[in-house]
């Protein structure tokens, strides 16, 4: 496994990925969706990884879901990064990192479009359990 870290940009938000396979071979993808475009977001992921994400203060950490309402963008209130998007199925979260929220951004392949809007909400899904982390611990406190 290929441990890589990173986080938001005043460090209210930790994470800490494993991934499978060199950081080379997985090339980001960028999300063609307005909130995504804006955020300037490309999302890494690996099916056979794990990610950490630890918030130090939940009082500057925010969730914001968009287009089908079905993902949870998060961000740090603080400094207005955009680290992660997550989904949630039962007990079970999936996720995808943002990669230029860590600090081995430089080292994964070149970036590629994607077009999610174009998939149903169940299409998404779907995408979601195949590509994206399976896992995920989040841990948030107050300070």
């Amino acid at each position: 496994m290929r441990e890589t870290r990173g986080g938001c940009y005043c460090g209210n938000i930790l994470v800490i990925a494993s991934f499978s396979q060199d950081l080379a071979t997985i090339n980001p993808r960028i999300c063609d969706c307005d909130f995504c475009r804006k955020h300037v977001a490309a999302y890494v992921s690996d099916p056979l990884g794990s990610f950490h994400i630890q918030v130090r203060n939940e009082l500057e950490f925010n969730r914001f879901r968009q287009g089908s309402n079905t993902a949870e963008m998060l961000l740090c209130r603080t400094c207005g990064v955009m680290v992660a998007a997550i989904y949630r199925e039962a007990h079970r979260l999936f996720g995808a990192l943002n990669v230029r929220a860590l600090d081995s951004r430089l080292s994964f392949g070149p970036e590629r479009d994607v077009s999610p809007k174009l998939l149903s909400p169940a299409q998404k899904v779907q995408r979601w359990r195949d590509i994206w982390f399976p896992d995920v611990l989040l841990e948030a406190q107050l300070e």
